[in-house]
Protein backbone atom coordinates (compact mmCIF):
# COMPACT_ATOMS: atom_id res chain seq x y z
CA UNK A 1 0.00 0.00 0.00
CA UNK A 2 1.24 3.40 -0.97
CA UNK A 3 2.15 6.35 1.05
CA UNK A 4 -0.87 9.25 1.25
CA UNK A 5 -0.31 11.99 -1.19
CA UNK A 6 1.45 14.91 0.58
CA UNK A 7 1.28 18.66 -0.52
CA UNK A 8 3.19 21.61 1.62
CA UNK A 9 0.80 23.96 3.04
CA UNK A 10 0.56 27.41 4.70
CA UNK A 11 -1.91 30.15 5.13
CA UNK A 12 -1.07 33.66 4.47
CA UNK A 13 -2.20 37.71 3.80
CA UNK A 14 -1.71 39.33 0.43
CA UNK A 15 -0.61 42.57 0.17
CA UNK A 16 -1.78 44.22 -2.74
CA UNK A 17 0.49 43.89 -5.76
CA UNK A 18 0.52 47.91 -6.50
CA UNK A 19 1.99 48.25 -2.68
CA UNK A 20 4.61 45.41 -3.64
CA UNK A 21 5.32 47.06 -6.67
CA UNK A 22 5.88 50.72 -5.15
CA UNK A 23 8.02 48.54 -2.39
CA UNK A 24 10.20 46.97 -4.94
CA UNK A 25 11.08 50.58 -6.27
CA UNK A 26 12.05 51.33 -3.10
CA UNK A 27 14.06 48.57 -2.28
CA UNK A 28 15.70 48.35 -5.46
CA UNK A 29 19.05 50.58 -5.17
CA UNK A 30 19.77 47.69 -2.01
CA UNK A 31 19.90 45.21 -4.89
CA UNK A 32 23.40 46.12 -5.86
CA UNK A 33 24.90 46.64 -2.90
CA UNK A 34 23.53 43.22 -1.57
CA UNK A 35 24.50 40.56 -4.23
CA UNK A 36 24.67 37.52 -2.28
CA UNK A 37 20.85 37.75 -1.47
CA UNK A 38 18.16 35.98 -2.63
CA UNK A 39 15.85 38.05 -3.42
CA UNK A 40 12.27 36.95 -3.40
CA UNK A 41 10.27 37.48 -6.36
CA UNK A 42 7.12 39.78 -5.94
CA UNK A 43 4.50 36.77 -6.49
CA UNK A 44 5.73 35.49 -3.86
CA UNK A 45 5.69 38.11 -1.11
CA UNK A 46 2.95 37.59 1.30
CA UNK A 47 2.38 37.74 4.84
CA UNK A 48 3.14 34.26 6.53
CA UNK A 49 0.82 33.35 9.16
CA UNK A 50 0.99 29.42 9.50
CA UNK A 51 3.31 27.15 7.76
CA UNK A 52 1.73 24.09 8.02
CA UNK A 53 4.37 22.15 5.86
CA UNK A 54 4.05 18.35 4.78
CA UNK A 55 0.33 17.88 4.84
CA UNK A 56 -1.27 14.32 3.97
CA UNK A 57 -3.86 15.54 0.86
CA UNK A 58 -6.91 13.98 2.83
CA UNK A 59 -6.79 16.38 5.40
CA UNK A 60 -7.29 19.18 2.60
CA UNK A 61 -11.06 19.84 4.11
CA UNK A 62 -10.01 20.09 6.95
CA UNK A 63 -7.25 22.66 6.65
CA UNK A 64 -9.85 25.13 4.79
CA UNK A 65 -12.61 24.23 7.31
CA UNK A 66 -9.95 25.03 9.73
CA UNK A 67 -8.88 28.76 7.95
CA UNK A 68 -12.75 29.11 6.96
CA UNK A 69 -13.14 29.33 11.00
CA UNK A 70 -10.12 31.68 12.14
CA UNK A 71 -10.68 33.99 9.19
CA UNK A 72 -14.60 34.68 10.10
CA UNK A 73 -13.23 35.31 13.70
CA UNK A 74 -11.28 39.05 12.84
CA UNK A 75 -12.46 41.91 11.21
CA UNK A 76 -10.41 43.49 8.42
CA UNK A 77 -7.63 45.96 9.11
CA UNK A 78 -5.69 48.67 8.06
CA UNK A 79 -2.26 47.83 8.05
CA UNK A 80 0.95 49.76 6.15
CA UNK A 81 4.25 49.08 5.75
CA UNK A 82 7.67 50.47 7.82
CA UNK A 83 11.23 49.85 8.20
CA UNK A 84 13.47 47.37 7.35
CA UNK A 85 14.42 44.54 10.09
CA UNK A 86 16.11 41.33 10.01
CA UNK A 87 16.35 37.59 11.34
CA UNK A 88 18.64 36.71 13.96
CA UNK A 89 19.18 40.33 14.21
CA UNK A 90 20.66 43.36 12.03
CA UNK A 91 23.87 42.86 13.24
CA UNK A 92 24.13 39.57 11.43
CA UNK A 93 21.60 39.16 8.84
CA UNK A 94 20.23 35.79 7.38
CA UNK A 95 16.67 37.31 6.62
CA UNK A 96 15.90 40.69 5.30
CA UNK A 97 12.24 41.94 5.40
CA UNK A 98 10.17 44.92 5.74
CA UNK A 99 8.00 45.49 9.15
CA UNK A 100 4.04 45.34 8.91
CA UNK A 101 2.59 49.01 10.67
CA UNK A 102 -0.34 46.79 12.34
CA UNK A 103 -2.40 49.07 15.15
CA UNK A 104 -5.03 47.04 15.97
CA UNK A 105 -2.51 43.12 16.52
CA UNK A 106 -4.64 41.54 13.46
CA UNK A 107 -2.22 39.55 12.25
CA UNK A 108 -0.96 38.51 15.82
CA UNK A 109 -4.35 37.66 16.75
CA UNK A 110 -4.72 35.32 13.30
CA UNK A 111 -1.43 33.94 13.82
CA UNK A 112 -2.00 32.92 17.31
CA UNK A 113 -5.77 31.55 16.57
CA UNK A 114 -4.52 29.64 14.31
CA UNK A 115 -1.56 28.02 15.78
CA UNK A 116 -3.96 27.25 18.41
CA UNK A 117 -6.87 26.12 15.91
CA UNK A 118 -4.19 23.58 14.21
CA UNK A 119 -3.07 21.38 16.73
CA UNK A 120 -5.98 19.19 17.38
CA UNK A 121 -5.03 18.31 13.82
CA UNK A 122 -1.53 17.06 14.29
CA UNK A 123 0.11 20.99 13.53
CA UNK A 124 2.48 21.56 16.12
CA UNK A 125 2.53 25.29 17.82
CA UNK A 126 4.91 27.67 16.74
CA UNK A 127 6.05 28.08 20.06
CA UNK A 128 7.09 31.79 19.85
CA UNK A 129 5.86 35.03 19.43
CA UNK A 130 4.90 36.37 16.04
CA UNK A 131 6.73 39.23 14.47
CA UNK A 132 4.71 40.45 11.19
CA UNK A 133 7.05 41.03 8.48
CA UNK A 134 7.79 40.30 4.55
CA UNK A 135 10.22 38.54 3.74
CA UNK A 136 12.48 40.73 1.17
CA UNK A 137 15.55 38.47 0.77
CA UNK A 138 17.32 35.69 2.62
CA UNK A 139 21.34 34.85 2.65
CA UNK A 140 23.08 31.19 2.51
CA UNK A 141 25.59 33.06 5.36
CA UNK A 142 24.74 35.78 7.99
CA UNK A 143 26.11 38.74 6.22
CA UNK A 144 28.00 41.24 8.51
CA UNK A 145 27.45 45.58 7.08
CA UNK A 146 30.55 47.59 6.79
CA UNK A 147 28.37 50.39 6.14
CA UNK A 148 25.42 49.96 8.73
CA UNK A 149 22.01 48.24 8.37
CA UNK A 150 20.51 49.86 5.32
CA UNK A 151 17.12 51.78 5.11
CA UNK A 152 14.62 52.51 2.69
CA UNK A 153 11.61 55.07 2.75
CA UNK A 154 7.46 53.38 3.14
CA UNK A 155 6.38 56.65 3.87
CA UNK A 156 4.87 57.06 0.26
CA UNK A 157 3.05 53.89 0.16
CA UNK A 158 -0.37 53.77 1.06
CA UNK A 159 -1.79 51.66 3.56
CA UNK A 160 -4.10 49.29 2.66
CA UNK A 161 -6.93 46.98 4.00
CA UNK A 162 -6.55 43.17 5.06
CA UNK A 163 -9.77 42.13 3.82
CA UNK A 164 -8.65 38.21 4.00
CA UNK A 165 -6.42 35.38 4.45
CA UNK A 166 -5.30 32.64 1.91
CA UNK A 167 -4.46 29.09 1.96
CA UNK A 168 -1.21 28.70 0.07
CA UNK A 169 0.20 25.14 -1.63
CA UNK A 170 3.89 25.56 -2.16
CA UNK A 171 5.58 23.34 -5.16
CA UNK A 172 9.57 22.99 -5.09
CA UNK A 173 11.38 22.88 -7.33
CA UNK A 174 15.61 23.68 -8.29
CA UNK A 175 14.46 27.14 -9.45
CA UNK A 176 12.46 27.53 -6.66
CA UNK A 177 9.49 27.74 -4.92
CA UNK A 178 6.11 28.59 -6.75
CA UNK A 179 3.24 29.57 -4.72
CA UNK A 180 -0.80 28.59 -5.60
CA UNK A 181 -3.29 30.06 -3.87
CA UNK A 182 -5.81 27.13 -3.10
CA UNK A 183 -8.68 28.98 -1.28
CA UNK A 184 -9.45 32.59 0.11
CA UNK A 185 -11.21 33.31 3.40
CA UNK A 186 -12.77 36.20 4.15
CA UNK A 187 -12.12 38.69 6.97
CA UNK A 188 -16.42 39.19 8.86
CA UNK A 189 -16.66 39.95 12.04
CA UNK A 190 -17.51 43.04 13.22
Amino acid sequence: MSAPERIRLFVAARIPEDRLDQLDAEVEPLRAKLTNARWAPLENQHLTLKFLGSTPADMLDAVTATCAMVAAGQAPARLGLTELGAFPSKTRIRVLWVGIDDPGGVLARLAGDLDRAFEPLGFASEGRAYTPHLTLARFKLPIPLKSGFPSIDTSGIERFELTGITLFRSHLSPKGARYEAIDAFPLVSK
